[in-house]
């Protein structure tokens, strides 16, 4: 069975804001979960500063 599913309503959803929110909170969990993965660090914003996190102190 093929179910067809509609396409919201782009207006709304830039007016309501929730579910881009949530996509882009889920996109940078899973950034940071292929970063530790891979072993690589991230960048941060700390005090005014940028300082590089390593893998294992990604919090995910």
């Amino acid at each position: 069975m093929n179910a067809k599913r509609t396409k919201p309503d782009i207006n709304k959803v830039f007016a309501d804001g929730r579910l881009i929110d949530e996509a882009i909170r889920e996109g940078v969990h899973r950034a940071l979960q292929e970063h530790k993965r891979a072993g690589n660090p991230i960048a941060v914003w700390r005090d005014g500063k940028v300082v590089m996190l390593k893998p294992e102190a990604i919090p995910v």
